[in-house]
């Protein structure tokens, strides 16, 4: 990472509480990490912007992966059968668009999620390899992106009366 780069980090990494179980997974080793490398980081919940709210009920996709769901071939189904597959991919639209607007090439995305996944996601109600819808956008228009899994670490040190203290 360089000094001032633009990168999109998945809301929930930064403690946004917007998993569909209405918590965090708040990684204090990326948030050190970002701010050594002086990064400018712009929060994005993909499920959120696409419309869902928080909480809200655990989602899949449905069989084939999420290469399927962008081809137009595959749904994103919650655990009651209701078809989301639309809040996905808008979400997933609107993070590549972020991206090019704030001319981010790089994103850090929250693992085994079934929009941010990068290397493990959820398919059929299992969690398999292979990425998430957002992530699969992401690569497509060449945001290179990185799977953090989460909740590493402690909160860094902070003088009493900062934000987050």
């Amino acid at each position: 990472m360089t000094r001032d780069e633009p990168v999109l980090v998945s809301a929930c990494l930064l403690g946004r509480a917007c998993r569909y179980d209405g918590s965090s997974n708040e990684d204090h080793e990326l948030v050190r990490e970002l701010e050594a490398a002086g990064s400018r980081v712009f929060p994005f919940c993909p499920e959120e912007r696409g419309g869902l709210p928080t909480p809200r009920p655990p989602a899949w996709i449905e069989r084939e992966g999420a290469a399927a769901v962008a081809d137009g071939q595959e749904r994103v189904v919650t655990e009651d059968g209701a078809d989301v597959t639309a809040e996905f991919l808008a979400g997933a639209r609107q993070a590549v668009a972020a991206c090019r607007e704030i001319g981010a090439t790089r994103a850090f995305l929250k693992e085994r999620s079934p929009s941010c996944g990068v290397c493990r996601t959820h398919v059929g109600g299992e969690l398999v390899d292979g990425p998430g819808v957002t992530a699969e956008l992401l690569r497509r228009a060449g945001v290179e992106v990185t799977g953090v899994e989460g909740r590493r670490g402690v909160a860094p040190s902070r003088p009493p009366g900062t934000p987050g203290s």
